[in-house]
Formats: C-alpha cells, sequence, structure tokens
C-alpha cells in the first residue's frame, strides 16, 4: 500500500477546486470557441452545439465510471488519468481539420477525461469533511465557477492574438500542468475497501449503490438535476455568441461569461452555507426559484450593461443549485456509494446540460435568434422547482465521536 501523503483537509480542498476549475473552465470553453470556429470552418451552431452535447454525454458516463472505479481505488489514479486524456485531447481537437474528427476527439475524448474530476473529488471531500461539508461541497462546486472566469477571457485573448487551434492547444498544456501535478495531494485508499485511510465511516454508509437505486429519493434528485441543466446549460452555452449577435463586442462578451462564473461562486459558497444551517432541500428550492426568471429575462435585454447585470444573476442562481445536489445525495444514502451514486446522479445531469446546449444551436439555427430558446429553458427551469418539492428532507447522519478528530 502506498503511504498516504499527509495533506491538510484544506489544502486538500483547494487542490479539488484547482483541478475542477481548469477541467470544467476547459470544457465550459467551447461557448468562447463557438464563434471562432464557426467562422474558420463554416461549421454550423448546430454542429459545434451537437458537440457540446456529445461531451456532456461522455462526461455524465465518465462522471458514473469514475466515480464507481474512485469508491475502489481513491480519486489519485482517477485524476492522473483523467488528466492525461484531458491534455491530449484538447491538444489533439485543436489539430484536427474535419467535423467528424472534432465531433470524436472534442465530443467523446475530452468530454470523457473531465468526468474523472467533479464525482470523485466531491465524493472525496464528502468523505473528509462532517462539520462543514456544505460549505466543502459549495467549495469544489465553486472551482467551476472560476475556471468559467479565469479561462473564458484566457482563452479569448489567445484566439485575439493567434487563432482558436493555437487557443486550444494552450489550453490542453495547461491541462497537463496542474491537473496532473495536483493529483499527487490526494490519498490512496486502502486495498480492502472503499474507505479513504485515516478517514471515518458513519451509520449512514451502509447504503450499497443498489439500494441507492431503488430509492424515490435518488430518482427525484436526478429528475431535478437533470431538468435544472438542461434549463441553464442553453444560457450558459450560447451566452457569449447571443451577447455578440445583439452588438456586444468580442472581449466584453467574453468577460460577461466570466462575469457570470465568478458570480457563480458567490452563489455556490452562500448555497453551501444556507444549507449547512437551514438544510438543503429548502436551499434548492430557493435557488430554483430564482433560476427560471433570470433566464426568461435573456429573451429582453439587448445592451452591454443589461447582459452584466443579468450576468450576476443568473451566475449566483446556476451556481447556487450546484453544490446542493451533493449534499443531498451524501445526506440520503451516506458515504459507502457516494462516488456511484453522485456520480450516475452527476451523469444524468451532464445529459440535461448537453441537451440544452444543443438545444439552444438548433433552435437558433431554424429560427434565427435565440428569444424561443430562453423562453423554453425558462419554462424547463420553472418546471425543476416542482420535481424538487416531493423531496424529503433528509435527517443528517449521525456523527462518531472519531470524526471530531478525522473531519472538519
Amino acid at each position: 500500500m502506498i503511504e498516504p501523503m499527509r495533506t491538510q483537509p484544506w489544502g486538500l480542498l483547494a487542490a479539488a477546486m484547482a483541478i475542477v476549475g481548469v477541467a470544467m473552465g476547459a470544457l465550459f470553453s467551447l461557448g468562447v470557441f463557438l464563434a471562432p470556429i464557426q467562422s474558420a470552418t463554416g461549421w454550423s451552431r448546430t454542429d459545434i452545439s451537437a458537440v457540446a452535447l456529445l461531451a456532456w454525454i461522455t462526461l455524465g458516463i465518465g462522471s458514473f465510471l469514475w466515480g464507481a472505479l474512485s469508491d475502489r481505488t481513491g480519486p489519485r489514479v482517477v485524476i492522473v488519468v483523467g488528466g492525461i486524456f484531458l491534455g491530449l485531447g484538447l491538444i489533439v481537437a485543436s489539430r484536427v481539420d474535419a467535423l467528424w474528427q472534432f465531433t470524436l476527439v472534442y465530443g467523446v475524448f475530452v468530454g470523457l477525461a473531465v468526468g474523472a474530476f467533479y464525482a470523485p473529488l466531491t465524493s472525496l471531500v464528502t468523505r473528509t469533511f462532517t462539520r462543514r461539508r456544505g460549505l466543502a461541497i459549495a467549495l469544489v462546486s465553486a472551482g467551476a465557477g472560476i475556471g468559467n472566469f479565469a479561462v473564458a477571457p484566457l482563452v479569448r485573448w489567445l484566439i485575439s492574438l493567434y487563432d482558436w487551434r493555437t487557443a486550444m492547444l494552450v489550453l490542453g498544456d495547461l491541462a497537463w500542468l496542474t491537473t496532473i501535478p495536483l493529483a499527487l495531494v490526494f490519498r490512496e485508499a486502502r486495498r480492502n475497501g472503499s474507505v479513504m485511510a485515516g478517514l471515518p465511516t458513519s451509520a449512514a454508509d451502509d447504503h450499497s449503490l443498489a439500494d441507492v437505486a431503488r430509492s424515490p429519493q435518488f430518482w427525484l434528485i436526478a429528475l431535478t438535476h437533470f431538468a435544472c441543466c438542461v434549463a441553464h446549460s442553453g444560457p450558459i452555452f450560447h451566452m457569449v455568441a447571443n451577447a455578440t449577435d445583439h452588438g456586444v463586442g468580442m472581449m466584453s462578451a467574453a468577460v460577461v461569461f466570466g462575469l457570470a462564473g465568478l458570480a457563480s461562486i458567490a452563489g455556490r459558497i452562500v448555497t453551501g452555507l444556507v444549507a449547512d444551517r437551514f438544510g438543503a432541500k429548502r436551499t434548492l428550492i430557493a435557488t430554483l426559484a430564482l433560476q427560471a426568471p433570470s433566464i426568461l429575462l435573456y429573451v429582453a435585454i439587448r445592451d452591454t450593461p443589461s447582459f452584466y447585470v443579468l450576468g450576476v444573476v443568473f451566475g449566483v442562481a446556476y451556481g447556487g443549485v450546484m453544490p446542493l445536489y451533493a449534499l443531498l445525495t451524501r445526506e440520503y444514502f451516506g458515504q459507502r456509494a457516494m462516488g456511484g451514486a453522485y456520480g450516475a446522479i452527476y451523469m444524468l445531469q451532464a445529459i440535461g446540460m448537453g441537451l440544452g446546449a444543443y438545444g439552444g444551436g438548433w433552435l437558433y439555427d431554424r429560427l434565427g435568434g435565440y428569444g424561443w430558446a430562453f423562453a423554453a429553458a425558462a419554462t424547463i427551469a420553472a418546471a425543476a422547482v416542482l420535481f424538487a418539492l416531493p423531496l424529503r428532507s433528509p435527517r443528517p447522519a449521525p456523527v462518531r465521536a472519531a470524526a471530531a478528530t478525522a473531519s472538519v
């Protein structure tokens, strides 16, 4: 057995945030690449949106497979392999010429690689933190917002200096330089089980993955997460293209995208803190109720200042919901199957993300604008509120005395 590294919990959390930020920032940056790729290649927005759909589907499948694997092996090997695949996929995607090649490399290879990070690292954090679990999960989720805030302007700047191919090549190198070294801070798993060395278990950890799959609460969480992500993925993915369609400059549009990502960080942290105090279910319903009207406002706005303001509101709304699903999963089903259970839920939400992004491009090409796409997304966001209402408020799992010394 490899001796575990004695990483402090908050240092482990910082590494997880950085890895998630680079990976999710790379995936979401396809929205920034959208117009330059279309201009350079002649591929339609539907074509490129279909690549995003496939990437999210493979991310979802990867989340389940990588998450279940991490329950047995720990996250270190999973993160290293995922990091290698992510960097390689982005570099190869920057060199291809045919649409089918780009679809295969970015849609399958990059998507599968990104799936190696969020679910396994979220599972690790839920295992490590007890008293501040909501905040810890929120901070991992906030890594995605940090990634959007940092990567989108970087990509736009590189495209302005060079071209989209060089920008994607540099992004692949960045993925290698961050994910692989940071993976070394994570502990290896014991050979005889899924519990990470030195970390406690609780009475709620008795649920197997089969038990989870038979629970109505699992399917309610999954359905809510799916609908929520169908709703907000279109406005996220097409945010830059929609803004430029209305006369916003390319760099300003990229800043709007990054600003929404920055606001999502605040939303995630605030909802994590609120959920620790008032419960994950009530916090989820309140945040979902904010998301629907913020999406609908995209139908009406036209000027640059309005895009900045709405970017902040929408970012808080879509970011705020994201950590709550993992928190609910942990509260309902415990730690034993957390990687596989949340990986399965994340698989369904990833498919929702892909469908929303593709649907926005499909409606744009057929109707000549994003108005109907945003109206449909707002309707689906309202439906997500209804799906969340039947969820029971889970009882917190009892914490053993040992957890007070081993967890934060």
